[in-house]
């Protein structure tokens, strides 16, 4: 009995590696439509080892999302389906999974949508957090603050083309809020936070508070905690410009960008 069922994972292991070798050949060559046959069948023969399925969850989520990025008549609910299922199948890629769902929300224009889908991510909870858990639950929370300055942005834009300024003012600010008191526990981890720093300071110039503005990017810039990046000292650099700050100010920051080049 035991050598029976030797033969018979050896025969299964053989048969679902034959049909991911023929997934991978097809896509290399853009074969698109034949790759999707076969992967019809993949989750298929998986689903006759447990342990094999859970071991390629990612492997047939990434390669789904892929095979309908080329696909001519994928739609927005197909993407939708897809992360919904994977989601539900492995709570260990639950986070990733949302992530990238709101990622292609995002780029589809919705926007609301791709928020309340962080927000649900971001108080997402299952057993003891990983560290890879721990770094995507961040990342959650940062998108989901870029989405309120997003939000924020549209607001500002229609600001001068409504008769109730009072509203569409208080409506940013409130925005504005949100963003802020996500942004600044996001910027006490160490990282590369670019695209989030400049869009909190754009905020924090639009309300005049240029003391945190100047703090965040100083912060940004010097503390020895993040990654050198000379980004974070150009940020400085044009801040201080717009500012009308001296030039041994400017030069000094400029100093540090070469230090950082250098290093």
């Amino acid at each position: 009995r035991g050598v029976k069922l030797i033969l018979v994972q050896g025969r299964f292991r053989h048969s679902t590696r034959i049909c991911l070798e023929r997934i991978r050949e097809a896509m290399l060559h853009h074969r698109w439509q034949e790759a999707a046959e076969y992967m019809v069948f993949y989750p298929q023969k998986l689903e006759g080892s447990e342990i094999e399925y859970r071991q390629n969850r990612e492997l047939i989520w990434r390669i789904s999302i892929e095979l309908l990025h080329h696909m001519p008549n994928s739609k927005l609910e197909d993407y939708n389906n897809i992360h919904e299922r994977m989601k539900h199948l492995g709570v260990k890629i639950y986070l990733k999974v949302s992530l990238e769902q709101s990622f292609h929300l995002m780029l589809c224009g919705q926007i609301e949508e791709a928020k309340q889908l962080l927000a649900i991510g971001e108080s997402w909870r299952y057993g003891k957090e990983s560290a890879s858990q721990h770094q995507t639950a961040k990342l959650i929370q940062a998108y989901r603050s870029l989405l309120d300055y997003v939000i924020w942005c549209d607001k500002k834009f229609t600001l001068d083309d409504t008769d109730d300024d009072s509203v569409t003012y208080q409506d940013m600010h409130s925005y504005f809020r949100q963003a802020s008191v996500h942004l600044k526990e996001i910027f006490k981890n160490p990282g590369v936070w670019d695209p989030f720093i400049v869009s909190y300071v754009e905020m924090l110039e639009f309300y005049d508070d240029h003391e945190e503005a100047l703090k965040i990017l100083n912060d940004y810039a010097y503390d020895d905690t993040f990654p050198p990046n000379p980004n974070a000292h150009v940020f400085l650099y044009q801040y201080l410009k717009r500012r009308g700050a001296s030039d041994k100010k400017l030069t000094k920051v400029l100093k540090g960008s070469y230090r950082c080049l250098k290093s």
